[in-house]
């Protein structure tokens, strides 16, 4: 029955919403209008499909969040973009990536409390947490776990049942900026069964919040903890020297010996940083095809 009703709004979104829809400039966009979630706040769901999509053929997942910032400059609050269908489009008819489609998941006011991991909000004091939840999180604690929960049990299941995808680890992958970033290495820690590889470009580890080793102590204690076998897992992180400073550089350096610790090497762990690169859109898309042939490329 939940199917039934997914796949009528899927119908009724696309047909009464297609004038809303980002312009592209290779493939085309499906919506999914107010996708209904037992565990978050309904959202926009954007899937792009690439040039020549056929239901003869396989596709990898890429889920990437932030879905509103993704295709079309002239819709996005600041109007710039990470030129997703422009980036995936060349890369797929180089034939450097695999034939994928881009799940665009959109945010919410709770951006910020739906990309907080639960285990690491936990494990840092009281006081911290309310000043986060108070500043930044419109009073909520992190949801980070409910979050996943929606993507992994209500809309995962919902692509792979509506559009021609591989189902398993491999082909499944996750993309995210800032806390998208943080989100998204947690997914992979939390369900390694499901994402074979997560992009996290510049990512938050929210140094600046003093005191600024609080967060980032919580995350390199769950990290070391939770991070995936290196069987099987592709990790890409980044940052740009325009958006950090010294103890963001401290942070994402003990991170990759975390990482190496695990048995993460060159092969499947990638840690790289761009010079003069900003904390926006325009930086992303201009690095996006990197972690995009590292996680996806073909082998």
């Amino acid at each position: 029955m939940k199917i039934l009703i997914y796949l009528l709004l899927l119908i009724c979104s696309l047909s009464t919403n297609a004038q809303n829809l980002p312009k592209v400039s290779s493939g085309k966009i499906e919506r999914i209008e107010n996708f209904r979630s037992e565990f978050v706040d309904q959202r926009n769901i954007d899937i792009w499909l690439p040039e020549g999509y056929s239901v003869k053929n396989k596709y990898s997942v890429v889920y990437m969040h932030d879905g509103q910032m993704l295709f079309d400059s002239t819709q996005t609050w600041n109007k710039k973009e990470w030129q997703t269908d422009e980036i995936f489009s060349k890369l797929i008819k180089e034939k450097k990536i695999e034939p994928c489609i881009v799940v665009g998941i959109w945010n919410t006011p709770n951006r910020i409390t739906e990309y907080f991991p639960n285990k690491i909000f936990q494990n840092i004091e009281p006081e911290l947490q309310k000043t986060i939840s108070d500043k930044y999180g419109n009073g909520k604690p992190a949801n980070g776990d409910n979050y996943l929960k929606f993507i992994v049990s209500e809309l995962k299941p919902f692509i792979d049942s509506h559009y021609s995808t591989h189902t398993d680890m491999e082909h499944t992958v996750m993309i995210g900026s800032s806390m998208g970033g943080l989100i998204s290495v947690y997914a992979i820690s939390e369900y390694p069964e499901i994402f074979g590889g997560v992009a996290c470009l510049s990512t938050a580890w929210l140094n600046f919040l003093e005191p600024n080793y609080a967060v980032p102590t919580s995350a390199f204690e769950y990290l070391k903890k939770n991070m995936p076998s290196s069987t099987g897992h592709y990790i890409y992180m980044d940052y740009g020297t325009g958006e950090s400073n010294k103890s963001y550089e401290l942070t994402q350096s003990f991170v990759d010996l975390i990482a190496k610790g695990k048995g993460f090497s060159e092969a499947n762990y990638k840690s790289a940083v761009y010079e003069k690169h900003n904390h926006d859109e325009i930086a992303w898309a201009k690095r996006l095809n990197v972690p995009l042939e590292f996680i996806l490329g073909i082998k």
